[in-house]
């Protein structure tokens, strides 16, 4: 008769915690203007093994500011006209001083509508300002301040405001798509004022 003995190895196995690297460098802020968050991260160096402490957060995000310098041109309100008001007509009662300004080279802004107010299906130039609808603005040599642009030509990417210089109520946002040098736009857009 055979006798079976049986033998218990116990293999003691460690824990091993986990270890974690030190963290990166902060993300940049996503938003260029006004409240944004930016984040961290850190990886695993050693995973936990055999119950060992399990790892940390890996990622850390806090709040931020963004307050690039293009914010400025973000927080101006843009006045608009319809395209019909065309301001580069040939005056023969211009007086001297008048004729003596340079001409600066005028540019069109396209830019989708984002938020358009209830008071802007009133008028039939602002009828068109409807929500997510790509609209051509023209900046032209009269309504450039004291620089080459337009005031509240709007930043890229980041939504800014507009109002109607002739429409009472009429009022709203819209982010930047692209700009375009020595341009008309069609009859029914707009122009900066």
């Amino acid at each position: 008769m055979w006798h079976a003995e049986f033998v218990c190895v116990c293999v003691c196995l460690t824990a091993i915690d986990c270890v974690v690297g030190s963290w990166g460098p902060w993300s940049s802020c996503t938003s260029s203007c006004g409240v944004g968050s930016t984040e961290r991260s850190r990886q695993v160096s050693v995973p936990p093994r055999n119950g060992g402490t399990p790892c940390p957060d890996l990622k850390q995000r806090r709040g931020c500011f963004g307050n690039n310098a293009i914010c400025r041109t973000a927080k101006e309100v843009a006045k608009i006209l319809p395209n019909s008001f065309k301001r580069n007509f040939k005056d023969p009662w211009r007086r001297p001083h008048m004729l003596m300004k340079e001409e600066k080279a005028s540019y069109c802004v396209y830019l989708q509508v984002k938020q358009a107010s209830v008071a802007c299906r009133l008028k039939l130039w602002t009828a068109h300002l409807v929500r997510e609808r790509t609209v051509c603005v023209e900046c032209q040599s009269d309504a450039m301040a004291k620089s080459d642009r337009c005031g509240g030509d709007g930043v890229k990417s980041t939504r800014t405001f507009w109002s109607a210089a002739s429409g009472p109520g009429c009022h709203g946002s819209w982010v930047r798509q692209y700009s375009s040098e020595r341009c008309q736009c069609p009859l029914d857009s707009f122009l900066f004022v």
